[in-house]
């Protein structure tokens, strides 16, 4: 069994008292990180600070391959400890990595050699501290870690050679490592190439490592490939694999610590990182500045009730939700530009930039959920997309490795962007912003790069017909085809769009915009009303299977994909033949077990019953969806967790309310797992949430009061949480017999 560190409490009794006679709470100590790292989940047990660029783990599998974690539940042996830039839940790739193993006895550099088994009893994970005992070496390692440097404690036994082996993990050919003995140090770096759009390309940048021990140096060498060569200082380009050791004099005191700094930007920078990071050589305090990090961001919820596997699958989740994006510019704000711009910038004083946006997930719940929990961060995030747009000419669609990937679909970063601006959030560029967004709405860059991943895909298409066409197989992606899901996505982002436009006074962009968002309706049936995939002549795809996968669907089913029209649920409600119609074909998807959380496109359906007049089947929907599909064990998530957006769906939903349409500055009411739920938010008030009677059969909303007054709303806007509202749910066994519909609160321009 995993235990988590023991730690000491966060709350004062005063700060626990705000929301009822509670015990105080530790919510760092209710985080379990074996949760999704089996299956796939795709999570890792990493250690650092929220949103840091490195992040320290054990490492069970020595590769860089795409979609492969660096550990898995399941696996047998540690083959070392990695300073890591996997994306959390993905199923892209870790790069620019650097792992370090201690080992006693002779040099076994490959990792299937130097692999060493280990018992989870011995394993102790939390956000801020990882210890493990390896038994074939009977020695003892931990990690703690900052934003851009980690550390590692290594308690070897009494005898046999103490060796430190070093691997960049890099892709055959590449990479560099050098052995400074009388320095005391070993450094490198780990060139990073991109995925999908300009696979196998350069990403224009290295992960650079510097890593500093006191020892005195006894032996010291290189290896290349499976040869080791004794007393090399340096290995270059060339190896199939490569890496540098050192083996610590006899009369080394057992316990020996070791810091690691990293960058992106040189070896110069890894250093400036450690100094600046971690300037002297104890673990003890990298590991209490770690869990001050997490205390002060896991305690700006406060939850009370429920039972105890659901609140530490909460703040399980709420520690998901906060590895990424992730910070990539240095200490000194130094930064690379984007889309191999060649160029370094540096960031505005107190800021940061953000890398790794895995938007066809995170424009979700990820980023509503930073904009009430971290708004300052949230806009330092807009403004790295504002300036990745500015360095690479156009906005990307997913930025991943620093790079356009035009992995997955829509244009969802004017989604990102518009939320925060609609919440208050005005720490970017606003004018850039709009003229990068309007941009990728109208216009198709020169083709050398559109293939490199820059523009809307089949944006001259999907203009011309006011759908995306069969015919149009959207070659220059990494997601082919996919053309109804591609259009319904577009059509809500031209919405967004036009929302931006019109707060700024840009009525013709607006008007034209809004007209295009209604575009979702030129793929629905209306014979079988649902989507489906059509021809330039109009004509509809024959043979036709709502609950059968298809190549103009990403992801997802017809019948799933209907549904993603959050931005005109009326109008949606309408085309399937009124709200009656509509609540039958949701309950066909979920009778039918064709529901798939495991999946984005299906995340914000079951809110939908609240807007046609059936609130009490989203509170049952949305609880079986918590109860069934999430649990507290390594395959405790649905499928990936996509860089904390299965995570922050959990968040939100358990809390009790969802962003069904990001965008819109307002939630909409759920079924809230616990009995009281209090928001610390940055502006020094509070949004509590009370649920009276709550309990796993008591799931249903009787009655809603705000601030203490009768509420006939499903919704609720972001203007009223951050004045402080407090949300009092009456809930029963019953449904209630009323039938109100939900409507969006907060300032809407359409």
């Amino acid at each position: 069994m995993v235990t988590a560190v023991a730690v000491g409490p966060l709350l004062s009794q005063q700060k626990a008292s705000r929301i009822g006679p509670l015990a105080v709470v530790d919510p760092l100590s209710l985080v379990d990180p074996r949760i999704g790292t089996s299956n796939e989940g795709q999570t890792y047990p990493v250690v650092g600070v929220p949103f840091g660029m490195t992040g320290w783990t054990p490492e069970t599998r020595s590769t860089e391959a795409k979609c492969v974690s660096p550990y898995y539940y399941e696996d047998a042996k540690i083959t070392g400890f990695r300073g890591s830039h996997w994306l959390s839940g993905s199923c892209t790739q870790d790069y620019g990595t650097a792992t370090l193993m201690p080992t006693v006895g002779p040099i076994k550099a490959s990792p299937e050699e130097r692999g060493s088994s280990y018992k989870h009893a011995s394993e102790i994970m939390s956000p801020a501290y990882y210890s493990v005992h390896l038994d074939d070496y009977d020695l003892k390692a931990e990690l703690a870690g900052t934003t851009r440097a980690g550390m590692l404690r290594i308690t070897y036994p009494e005898h046999g050679k103490h060796n430190l082996l070093v691997e960049p993990n890099v892709r055959p050919g590449q990479g560099f490592v050098e052995v400074h003995p009388e320095k005391k140090e070993i450094v490198g770096y780990n060139p990073v190439v991109r995925m999908y759009q300009g696979a196998g390309k350069s990403a224009g940048f290295n992960g650079y490592f510097v890593i500093k021990f006191r020892e005195e140096v006894q032996e010291f060498g290189t290896w290349c490939g499976k040869t080791v060569v004794p007393h090399g200082h340096t290995q270059g380009s060339g190896c199939e694999r490569l890496g540098g050791f050192v083996t610590f004099a006899d009369n080394t005191p057992k316990t020996v610590v070791v810091k690691v700094g990293t960058s992106f930007s040189s070896l110069e920078e890894a250093e400036k990182n450690l100094n600046a990071e971690e300037p002297g050589w104890e673990l003890e305090a990298i590991r209490r500045q770690a869990e001050a990090a997490w205390r002060d961001y896991l305690g700006r919820i406060e939850i009370a009730g429920g039972t105890a596997e659901q609140r530490k699958m909460f703040y399980t989740a709420l520690f998901h939700a906060s590895l990424a994006p992730r910070i990539v510019s240095d200490a000194d704000g130094t930064y690379n530009g984007f889309g191999q711009e060649g160029k370094l910038h540096h960031t505005r004083p107190g800021t940061d930039y953000y890398d790794d946006f895995s938007l066809w997930d995170s424009f979700r719940s990820l980023h509503p959920l930073l904009t009430i929990l971290d708004p300052k961060r949230d806009g330092e995030m807009v403004q790295s997309l504002v300036d990745k747009g500015t360095q690479g000419g156009f906005l990307p669609i997913f930025p991943t490795w620093n790079s356009y990937t035009s992995e997955m679909i829509g244009d969802h970063t004017v989604a990102v962007i518009y939320d925060a601006y609609a919440k208050g959030i005005r720490n970017f560029d606003v004018l850039e912003a709009y003229r990068l967004v309007r941009q990728n709405a109208f216009i198709t860059p020169p083709h050398a790069d559109y293939v490199e991943g820059k523009g809307r895909r089949a944006l001259v298409s999907y203009k011309k017909y006011g759908y995306i066409p069969l015919e149009d197989e959207v070659l220059d992606a990494f997601h082919q085809r996919e053309q109804v899901s591609r259009t319904l996505e577009y059509a809500y982002d031209d919405y967004v769009v036009a929302q931006f436009a019109a707060a700024l006074g840009h009525k013709e962009d607006a008007d034209r915009l809004f007209k295009r968002s209604a575009n979702w309706k030129n793929v629905l049936d209306p014979e079988t009303r649902f989507v489906r995939g059509r021809h330039e002549d109009g004509s509809w795809v024959t043979p036709f299977a709502p609950d059968k996968p298809a190549t103009y669907i990403t992801e997802a089913l017809p019948w799933q994909y209907t549904f993603f029209v959050p931005h005109d649920i009326e109008g949606l409600s309408k085309a399937l033949g009124g709200h009656e119609a509509m609540i039958a074909k949701l309950d066909g998807l979920f009778d039918r077990k064709l529901y798939n959380q495991g999946n984005e496109p299906s995340h914000g359906i079951a809110y939908l019953y609240n807007f046609i007049g059936a609130p009490y089947k989203t509170q049952q929907r949305v609880r079986e969806i918590l109860k069934t599909d999430f649990g507290p064990g390594p395959n405790g998530l649905p499928g990936n967790d996509d860089a904390g957006q299965m995570s922050a769906w959990y968040v939100l939903s358990a809390m009790g309310f969802y962003p069904w349409c990001p965008g819109t500055p307002s939630y909409t009411i759920g079924s809230p797992l616990f009995s009281h739920v209090a928001i610390h938010l940055p502006n020094g008030k509070r949004f509590s949430i009370e649920a009276k009677d709550n309990s796993a059969s008591n799931l249903y909303v009787k009655s809603v009061q705000l601030n203490g007054k009768a509420y006939s709303e499903w919704t609720f806007s972001h203007q009223e949480m951050l004045q402080g509202a407090s949300l009092t749910l009456q809930m029963s066994a019953e449904p209630s017999a009323e039938k109100p519909y939900a409507t969006p609160t907060g300032k809407m321009l359409y």
